[in-house]
C-alpha cells in the first residue's frame, strides 16, 4: 500500500471484500445481459438466495433496495405514513446508525409524532428495562433497533424486544447490516416485522441492500415510489381517475415484492449479491459466527493489554458481551483517532476513524470520535497480532513526539454531554484529545471540531 507494504484490512464493518466468486458472477452477468429471460430469472434467483439467507417465508418477502437506508426509508414512507398519526411515539435507541434515526426523526416530523431514545447499561449495552419503561401501549408505533451496534459489538436482545412491542401494539424496525452478514439470522425466528440489510458489508457489492418483511405487511405498505415497473398497466384514462384510498390505487399496481422496486432493478448487483448469500450458506452462518467470536475474544484481549486503551462495548467476558463478534472500537489517551488512523495506514493497517455515522453514541460515550477495527471471515489472530505491534509502534511515535497523556484535561472536541441520551452510570473518561496541550476553544470552533465526518460510514 505504502513503501510496498501489504494492506492488512480491518474495516470490514464499513465494507467488505469480494470473493472472486461474486466479482465474477457481477462481470458474467454485465456480459451476457443481452438476454432478457435469462436476467430476469438471474434477478429473482438472487431474490430466492437472499430468502434463504434470512429464512424468510417466501422469495416474495423479498425487497431489493439501493442499500439499507433506502429500505428503512421504504419503512417509514411506505408503512409509517399510513399508520403514525399525531402524539404517537417511536422508540429509537442512542446506540443506532444515522441511517436509523434520521428517517424516523423525519416521520415524526411529518407526523407529528414523538421519538424515544433507549440509553446504555453500564456495561454499554441495550438497555431493556429502559425500553420497559419508555414502552407506552397504544401509543408507541415503531420500535426501530439494530441487532447488532457497527460500535459497541454487543447482539441486542431482539427478540426480547419483539415479545414486549408486540404485546404493546408496535412493529418492529430491525436494522440487520452488522448481523446478516456476520451470524445466522431467522427473519422469521426473531419475530421483526422489517429487516434491512446491505449487500456492500456481506461479500456483496454496492449499490444494493434489501428489505425483508412478512408478504402481508409488505401488502399493507403505500408505494412510496412509482414509475416504470410497478404497474400492470397504465392508460391516459387511469391517470385522469383522482383515486381516494389504497385500493383504488392498487387496483393497477403490480403484486409486492415488485410495485416496490420502482425503475430498472439492479440486476448486475443482484446477481453479485445472490452469489455472496451462496457463499457465505456455504461456509454456514454458524461456522462464521463461532469463528469471529473467538477472533474478537482475542482481538479484546490483546488491546487491552495497552496502558490506558479504552475500548467500547461490553467485553466477552460480560453477560452482555459473549456472542460479539470481531468488531471493536476503542480510544487511547492523547491521540486523536483520526490521526491514529493516518499513522496506521502509513503502515499499511487500514481501520477506520470518526463517529461512525453514530453522532449521538459518541456523545453518550463522551467521546468525538473512536477508532475501530473491524474483522471478517478472510481475517486471522496473526493480523490481530500485526495490528497490536502496529499500534503500540505508532503510540510510541506519539510519546517521543510528546503528544500521549497521564492526566486528562477536558476534551473541547466533545460536545455537552445531553442528559436525555447519556447514562449517568457510564462514567467515561475524554480520551479523544489532539494536542497534547490545548488551546481554549470558542463556541463556534468547539462546533466546528465535534463534527468528525471525513471518515464518515455510508451505507
Amino acid at each position: 500500500v505504502h513503501d510496498g507494504k501489504p494492506l492488512l484490512y480491518l474495516d470490514s464493518a464499513a465494507t467488505s471484500q469480494n470473493p472472486r466468486s461474486v466479482t465474477l458472477a457481477l462481470r458474467e452477468f454485465s456480459e451476457g445481459a443481452s438476454d432478457p429471460e435469462a436476467a430476469t430469472a438471474s434477478y429473482e434467483a438472487a431474490r430466492g438466495e437472499v430468502a434463504a439467507l434470512v429464512n424468510a417465508a417466501s422469495a416474495r418477502e423479498v425487497v431489493f433496495t439501493r442499500g439499507a437506508t433506502e429500505a428503512i426509508n421504504m419503512v417509514a414512507r411506505g408503512w409509517g405514513d399510513r399508520h403514525v398519526s399525531e402524539g404517537d411515539e417511536i422508540i429509537l435507541s442512542v446506540m443506532e446508525h444515522h441511517s436509523n434515526l434520521v428517517p424516523w426523526q423525519a416521520l415524526a416530523q411529518r407526523k407529528g409524532a414523538t421519538l424515544k431514545f433507549v440509553t446504555l447499561t453500564k456495561d454499554q449495552t441495550y438497555d431493556i428495562e429502559a425500553f420497559k419503561a419508555l414502552l407506552n401501549p397504544g401509543k408507541t408505533k415503531i420500535v426501530a433497533m439494530n441487532h447488532v451496534s457497527n460500535v459497541l459489538g454487543a447482539v441486542n436482545p431482539v427478540e426480547e424486544v419483539v415479545r414486549l412491542a408486540h404485546e404493546a401494539g408496535a412493529v418492529v424496525a430491525l436494522d440487520a447490516c452488522q448481523s446478516v452478514p456476520h451470524m445466522p439470522v431467522d427473519a422469521q425466528a426473531l419475530g421483526v416485522d422489517f429487516l434491512a440489510a446491505s449487500g456492500h458489508k456481506m461479500l456483496g457489492p454496492t449499490g444494493i441492500g434489501f428489505l425483508w418483511a412478512p408478504l402481508e405487511t409488505l401488502e399493507s405498505m403505500d408505494t412510496w415510489q412509482t414509475g416504470a415497473g410497478t404497474t400492470e398497466g397504465v392508460s391516459l384514462a387511469s391517470l385522469q381517475e383522482t383515486p381516494t384510498d389504497l385500493e383504488t390505487i392498487s387496483r393497477d399496481l403490480r403484486p409486492v415484492p415488485w410495485r416496490l422496486e420502482a425503475g430498472q432493478p439492479p440486476m448486475a448487483e443482484a446477481a453479485a449479491l445472490g452469489e455472496a448469500c451462496r457463499y457465505l450458506r456455504s461456509l454456514g452462518m454458524d461456522n462464521i459466527h463461532r469463528y469471529e467470536m473467538e477472533l474478537g475474544r482475542y482481538l479484546w484481549s490483546k488491546l487491552s493489554e495497552i496502558k490506558g486503551i479504552s475500548l467500547y462495548g461490553p467485553s466477552p467476558d460480560k453477560e452482555g458481551g459473549k456472542e460479539r463478534g470481531a468488531l471493536l472500537a476503542f480510544n487511547v489517551p492523547g491521540v486523536h483517532s483520526n490521526d491514529l488512523a493516518f499513522f496506521l495506514d502509513q503502515e499499511g493497517v487500514a481501520i477506520r476513524s470518526g463517529h461512525h455515522c453514530t453522532q449521538p453514541l459518541h456523545r453518550a460515550l463522551g467521546v468525538g470520535g473512536s477508532a475501530r477495527a473491524s474483522l471478517y471471515v478472510y481475517n486471522t489472530k496473526e493480523d490481530v497480532d500485526r495490528l497490536v505491534v502496529t499500534l503500540k509502534r505508532t503510540l510510541k511515535l506519539f510519546s517521543d513526539l510528546g503528544f500521549g497523556v497521564e492526566e486528562e484535561p477536558p476534551c473541547p472536541l466533545v460536545s455537552k454531554p445531553d442528559p436525555t441520551l447519556r447514562d449517568p452510570g457510564v462514567q467515561r473518561p475524554c480520551t479523544d484529545l489532539w494536542p497534547h496541550e490545548l488551546p481554549e476553544a470558542d463556541e463556534e470552533s468547539s462546533d466546528d471540531a465535534s463534527s468528525i465526518s471525513a471518515s464518515d460510514e455510508i451505507r
